[in-house]
């Protein structure tokens, strides 16, 4: 695809031209969302500074940037993708001036309210209008169980929130956890830093541990059992920052062009320096299951996480099924694994992702009705998940991204892979990857 067919900018509309032959070579995929947003976090609850190399310098971390910064937290950049972070200790975090602003970032907003939900000062909290419409009572339900007080609209679930101090200890609980969600396990895990005894979290199914990985490196002891996980109370001396932490690449970043490059012809790519932390390589295992020819290449460990290089060439995909156990390590990818199944064998059904209606968007009924635009009659909306027919002819078509970055950049990919596609509201892409549209053009 010739650059100047390619993508061309709109004011608030992109166009996405039909790729003309594969994509080919090398990209080096950018910080993993989750880890960049812990490495700043648990980075500020340190004494030492720490150097964070990879850092995804995209608006949902930087949003946690500037909430740590309002709790007095020093972090110099020293470039976009590296910063010094320095601390005044565990329980150096100083009473914000004005409202904590969560942007866009469910992440932010969540991990935050376990760890200040502690703190000896009151802080409120707001977001965009997306983060404003999102449920928090799946967090403050079990931080109040610790005995947090926390106070917010609609029966305390939506933001603007106010977390007022207690003037005692939280509670260490067993909490048996409704549903599988890093969100809401690291938020409990985060206040049992600060807790009077040991605090457990039991879930459905193990959701992804990249905060267990991280507190482990910073000396916090935690048990594992099953699907439990328990953290204990720090000690005076107990917590201890490393001098670096590199990021791995974000697997979910990784998977728009691991897609594409299993469903446009001709397609060969090198994906650089991905996290495969077991807990979010689902979208490998269902690849592979649908046909997908994906090598896993120079693997090594970083930090605690398991990093290596993903090889991917064109396949004739095939429809697969999956639920409710998988879900937990594949959640931000059902989008780009829809667009995986329109161009597959056979019907692909999606169970257990009832999650997906309470994302930036309803990702469920967002894919369901932008999807029938460009393929009608592809696709089929259900309660927890789609049904989708595969080989479909996606024509050209002007589509909603709701705002919502990963529908954003599965469109695209849905567009380059057909006749094209229109897509309204790209820049939602900042989110989570401000490179993505350039990196399409330099692949195409």
């Amino acid at each position: 695809m010739e650059l100047g067919r390619g993508l061309n900018r709109m004011a608030e509309l992109r166009i996405v031209e039909a790729a003309q032959s594969g994509w080919q070579g090398e990209l080096t995929i950018p910080g993993d969302k989750s880890i960049s947003h812990r490495s700043v976090m648990f980075a500020g609850l340190g004494d030492t500074p720490v150097h964070i190399k990879n850092f995804l310098h995209a608006e949902d971390c930087l949003s946690t940037v500037g909430v740590m910064r309002a709790l007095g937290t020093a972090i110099e950049f020293l470039n976009e993708n590296e910063l010094i972070v320095t601390g005044k200790g565990l329980h150096g975090l100083s009473e914000p001036m004005t409202v904590l602003d969560a942007g866009n970032s469910g992440t932010t907003l969540r991990l935050m309210m376990g760890l200040l939900a502690p703190q000896p000062f009151l802080s409120v909290f707001s977001g965009d209008a997306s983060l404003t419409r999102r449920p928090m009572g799946r967090v403050l339900l079990p931080l109040s169980q610790m005995g947090a007080r926390i106070y917010g609209r609609s029966g305390n679930n939506n933001l603007p929130l106010t977390i007022v101090p207690t003037g005692e200890k939280l509670h260490g609980i067993h909490y048996e956890s409704p549903v599988a969600s890093a969100q809401v396990k690291s938020a409990i895990l985060l206040a049992g830093l600060y807790g009077d005894g040991p605090t457990t979290v039991t879930e459905p199914y193990v959701s992804r541990d990249h905060t267990e990985q991280m507190l482990a490196g910073f000396g916090v002891r935690l048990e594992r059992s099953g699907t439990s996980v328990t953290v204990f109370p720090v000690e005076d001396g107990g917590y201890r920052a490393p001098e670096e932490i590199t990021v791995p690449g974000d697997i979910s970043s990784a998977a728009y062009f691991l897609v594409a490059g299993s469903i446009i012809a001709g397609s060969r790519l090198l994906l650089k320096n991905v996290g495969i932390n077991p807990t979010r390589t689902g979208i490998l295992d269902v690849l592979t299951e649908m046909g997908a020819h994906i090598s896993v290449q120079n693997e090594r460990t970083s930090g605690g996480e398991r990093v290596a290089d993903l090889a991917v060439e064109a396949a004739e995909l095939r429809g697969t099924s999956f639920g409710a156990e998988i879900m937990p390590r594949l959640i931000d990818e059902i989008p780009i694994l829809a667009v995986a199944a329109l161009f597959a064998e056979g019907d692909t059904v999606i169970t257990g992702a009832g999650e997906l209606r309470v994302k930036e968007t309803d990702r469920l009924h967002a894919v369901a009705t932008e999807f029938q635009k460009l393929a009608p009659g592809s696709i089929e909306e259900r309660e927890d998940g789609l049904l989708i027919h595969g080989k479909a002819k996606p024509q050209r078509a002007q589509v909603k991204s709701y705002g919502d970055h990963r529908m954003a950049m599965s469109l695209a990919v849905l567009g380059a892979a057909a006749e094209g596609v229109l897509i309204e509201d790209p820049d939602s892409v900042n989110i989570s990857y401000p490179t993505f549209f350039s990196e399409m053009e330099r692949m195409s």
